[in-house]
């Protein structure tokens, strides 16, 4: 049974955007070590710290930093490749790129779980665990943080962001649907190669406020109902549906005098109640 839900991107490879081939680590003790998981040599977990004439040969140190190093390169490369995108709906995107579920799957797809040396005591109940998403994520990660180890930042980017980026345009996709945005014309995609070759944009004139279409629904179902007497009431779901703390989707219901008009969600709240109200003012024969 598997703990976590399966990667839910499912980028295309192909020969015009190929899967990039895994960079070898040529230093045979670093090697060594990103394939030794903690429980080959038993060692206590509790110890605060190493002897230095003694330190620990597992993977674990080089997991941790393989960690950093993959958000570290994803963010820069979220970064070029939508320059314009606001660090809540980044930091979602983000997530779902170096999720265990995602970095499960490519660490498959290395067959980098095969390599791992185990103790043969558990070897059996580790491998059968291979489902389970955070087992390859961690040899997947520890593999990076031993590239980095020997090949530093330089050495490791290149790899890590042609592997990518094919998942940050999946991820980013699946949160704009998330916030009920349209999707985006084909002419407006632009190649990555252009947007890192092209000159900074000089920084836009402010534009007068205007105000925004989403209030017009709200606005015309309030007064609508403020004429008939009718008593409405706009309850939020207990959670914040598929969203974050940084980027909250508000889900809402609608009721009129005790019956459901509409349901709605988005970035705001007033947008969740927009979204609505636009069912409320059809099921009272308002078309707008």
């Amino acid at each position: 049974m598997s703990f976590n839900p399966p990667s839910i991107l499912h980028p295309v490879f192909n020969a015009a955007q190929p899967f990039p081939p895994l960079p070898d680590i040529n230093k045979d003790s670093i090697r060594t070590q990103v394939f030794t998981h903690r429980s080959y040599y038993g060692r206590p977990n509790h110890v605060f710290e190493d002897q230095p004439q003694d330190p620990s040969p597992d993977n674990e140190k080089y997991e941790h930093l393989g960690d950093t190093v993959l958000g570290l390169v994803v963010t820069e490369l979220l970064l070029e490749m939508y320059p314009n995108l606001r660090v809540g709906p980044s930091t979602k995107i983000r997530a779902l790129v170096v999720g265990n579920s995602t970095l499960a799957d490519i660490s498959r797809m290395y067959d980098l779980p095969r390599r791992l040396r185990l103790h043969p005591a558990q070897a059996i109940t580790l491998r059968a665990s291979v489902n389970i998403q955070v087992f390859p994520a961690d040899v997947f990660e520890s593999y990076v943080g031993g590239l980095y180890l020997e090949q530093d930042l330089l050495g490791v980017q290149p790899w890590l962001k042609a592997l990518f980026t094919p998942y940050a345009t999946e991820a980013y996709k699946r949160v704009r649907e998330q916030h009920r945005l349209p999707p985006i014309p084909t002419t407006a995609l632009v190649a990555l190669d252009s947007v890192l070759s092209s000159p900074p944009p000089s920084p836009p004139h402010p534009r007068p406020c205007t105000t925004s279409t989403t209030i017009g629904h709200l606005a015309l179902f309030n007064q609508q109902l403020q004429k008939a007497n009718r008593i409405v009431e706009w309850i939020y779901a207990d959670g914040t549906g598929e969203g974050t703390k940084t980027t909250p989707i508000w889900l809402v219901r609608c009721e009129v005098d005790g019956e459901v008009y509409g349901r709605g969600q988005g970035g705001t709240k007033k947008a969740a109640r927009n979204e609505a109200a636009k069912e409320g003012l059809k099921k009272m024969g308002i078309e707008v």
